[in-house]
């Protein structure tokens, strides 16, 4: 199926995922700002909406492996994957990024003084992030596990705390912003994670940690944004109707 303009970023995204390397070559958000058209994020970023669209059919039509097919799992199944590998990616690698940008600020932040705010996002990041990710697991994530369990049994839904799974799921969203922005200071910051010519090892081993991080947070959001939590809205919309 063809790609238009009026298509949604995160949607074909969550159709395919190779569609995310074309979008970040230009700089597009797909998963913090998924939720904009492809017409709308060419007049943004000032391309062709041809020529990205062009881009986009061609590198689906690339033959490959190994896909994952997110969208075809159940909700339940899809929130403990996101909690056992994403979750726990993060509070892994906040632990072994902050010695070495914690070392690498105080030896190197005379001359490259960017390194205290790049400490100072991290920081920031990290903190939100370990209660972001808390506040899923204990309480938006069991919900959408009721729901898939509701489904599956085919049992009335129990009533919850919240009016409609849509307001945690905003709240969420509305970190994930933040999240995304704290990311995008860090990049530019860094020069695209691009260590300067007189950086020791511990200097280039620091930006790629956090290259890679952001990069598994650009999936990690990815699938909340625009596959678990769409899923979850409906299906809740399915089983009160």
């Amino acid at each position: 199926m063809e790609i238009s303009g009026n298509d949604i970023v995160g949607e074909v995204v969550a159709d395919n995922y190779k569609a995310a390397s074309v979008f970040k070559a230009h700089g597009i958000d797909f998963c913090c700002r998924g939720n904009r058209s492809i017409s709308d994020v060419c007049e943004l970023n000032e391309l062709k909406v041809e020529d990205l669209l062009n881009e986009l059919n061609d590198k689906l039509k690339e033959t490959t492996t190994g896909e994952t097919d997110y969208k075809s799992w159940p909700l339940d199944l899809l929130a403990d994957y996101i909690e056992n590998k994403h979750h726990k990616y993060v509070e892994n690698t906040i632990a072994e990024i902050r010695p070495y940008l914690d070392k690498v600020t105080r030896v190197h932040g005379d001359h490259h003084p960017e390194l205290h705010e790049i400490k100072k996002q991290f920081d920031a990041s990290a903190g939100e992030l370990t209660m972001h990710m808390k506040k899923e697991e204990l309480v938006l994530f069991p919900f959408i596990k009721k729901l898939a369990m509701a489904k599956k049994e085919n049992i009335q839904l129990e009533k919850h705390q919240f009016e409609t799974i849509e307001n945690p799921i905003n709240m969420m969203r509305h970190e994930h912003d933040e999240e995304g922005e704290r990311f995008r200071k860090i990049a530019e910051l860094s020069n695209d994670y691009n260590p300067p010519s007189d950086a020791c090892n511990t200097y280039r081993v620091t930006y790629a940690l956090l290259k890679e991080f952001e990069e598994d947070l650009h999936l990690h959001i990815h699938l909340e944004n625009n596959i678990l939590f769409p899923g979850a809205i409906q299906l809740e919309k399915t089983l009160l109707s």
